[in-house]
């Protein structure tokens, strides 16, 4: 097999194009939005034969493979299981450094939510310490409609 590229020195362009594009949530994604919208719920699925609640929610249970036609109301407030605190401004940060995303288990939940906290200094911040969810007045349904997560006492 002969090597067709061999003889051609490659080319490599920068850009920066932006392709904007729009996608459908699907049933499941479109409720637990909606929710977030309209109510400032957050909205979890639970397996029927394992009792798994996913936030946020799955249409199937990873673990049963059994579809989650059960939805439940979650708490807005959960424990902080892990996170990562990004010190260099990059420009998809839709804030000004340093950023704490942390891994969120809301109260009822079994599974983790990424989200920013935020009212807190990077060298308060400890795994383990109770959040809460602060909506923003104007919501659009998106997961961004949760603002950020901040401590509580």
């Amino acid at each position: 097999m002969t090597d067709i590229f061999k003889d051609i020195e490659p080319m490599v362009y920068k850009s920066q194009i932006n392709v904007p594009y729009s996608w459908w949530a699907g049933k499941t994604a479109s409720k637990f939005f909606t929710e977030l919208k309209e109510n400032k719920k957050i909205m979890g699925t639970k397996c029927d034969k394992c009792s798994k609640v996913y936030v946020p929610p799955r249409k199937i249970c990873p673990f049963c493979f059994k579809e989650n036609q059960a939805w439940v109301e979650l708490s807005d407030e959960g424990i902080l299981l892990s996170y990562t605190i990004v010190r260099k401004q990059l420009a998809s940060l839709p804030k000004k450094v340093p950023v704490i995303y942390g891994l969120i288990k809301l109260d009822g939940a079994d599974t983790g939510l990424l989200h920013f906290i935020d009212e807190v200094l990077p060298k308060d911040i400890k795994i383990g310490m109770r959040l809460k969810a602060c909506f923003l007045e104007e919501r659009a349904g998106k997961i961004q409609d949760i603002g950020y997560f901040k401590p509580i006492n």
